[in-house]
């Protein structure tokens, strides 16, 4: 294990780094994939509600890289949530994507209002259990409704994927992360839109460490064991993203950061919305 592997809970490596692959279609993803293959990338990020594993799948297949070196993630929708339901929905996720499994697997909305949640839980301890995939995990999902995950069945997610970046930090969830042992993965960590990359705050660390804003972001990330997963289909950026393992920000660096927080502001609530 390094820098670049994090360790989940189960012992499984995931590595620190990945590519986030919505909104892209099929036809993108088919083609971007194998460009981040071969620009380093092994983590991959899709979801039922992304409308592109078919694509995902044929990119995987298409970068001449063998598949045990990918971290294959995708999620699924609130119809699959029960036990025997989610079995179902793997198997449409597993071939849709042309896998025999899947290394993470993650309900994309806890839609506590449904209030099935748990019971999807215990349907992906089974597939865990079958080797059908490698680590589970929620995505959105709060403290709250990771704790009843855990008192109902006395098994901890690997990873919770939540909105996060520097205006997002989550640390309520992160906090809660640490103490069970849950990696946080983050979506949209260069903020929606990339607004974050004009702040001018940002700017002048890139400029100090000669980095452009976006490693700035992502190292910040990463150097908190936070798992990022950026989007880009250009192959400049897809390079400059992943290459976040060779430089250090300091303490006042990662405080000054820090200080972008805009306490829930444009943060999205997994209360009130779902899929």
């Amino acid at each position: 294990m390094n820098e670049q592997t994090v360790r989940l809970n189960n012992g499984v490596d995931m590595p620190a780094l990945g590519l986030g692959t919505w909104p892209m279609d099929d036809s993108e993803a088919e083609s971007v994939v194998p460009a981040a293959a071969k620009a380093g990338y092994r983590l991959i990020d899709t979801a039922e509600n992304y409308g592109n594993e078919a694509g995902v799948g044929k990119g995987i297949r298409a970068s001449g890289v063998d598949r045990a070196e990918f971290f294959v993630t995708t999620k699924f929708n609130v119809k699959w949530h029960g036990v025997e339901e989610v079995q179902e929905g793997f198997n449409e996720r597993a071939a849709r994507l042309g896998l025999d499994y899947v290394d993470l697997l993650l309900i994309h909305w806890p839609n506590p209002a449904q209030g099935r949640f748990v019971d999807a839980w215990r349907g992906m301890i089974k597939l865990l259990e079958a080797g059908k995939v490698r680590a589970i995990g929620g995505s959105n999902f709060k403290p709250a409704h990771l704790q009843q995950l855990i008192d109902a069945t006395g098994v901890v997610p690997q990873v919770n994927q939540v909105q996060l970046n520097p205006r997002i930090p989550r640390a309520e969830e992160r906090a809660f992360h640490a103490q069970h042992g849950i990696v946080t993965e983050a979506w949209a960590p260069l903020s929606r839109g990339n607004d974050l990359l004009a702040d001018p705050l940002l700017t002048a660390i890139a400029q100090r460490h000669s980095k452009t804003v976006a490693q700035i972001l992502l190292r910040w990330q990463v150097q908190q064991g936070v798992i990022p997963v950026p989007k880009s289909s250009d192959p400049g950026r897809l390079a400059q993203n992943i290459d976040v393992f060779g430089f250090s920000l300091s303490e006042d660096d990662m405080q000054q950061i820090a200080s972008l927080d805009r306490h829930g502001v444009g943060a999205a609530d997994s209360d009130r919305m779902g899929h």
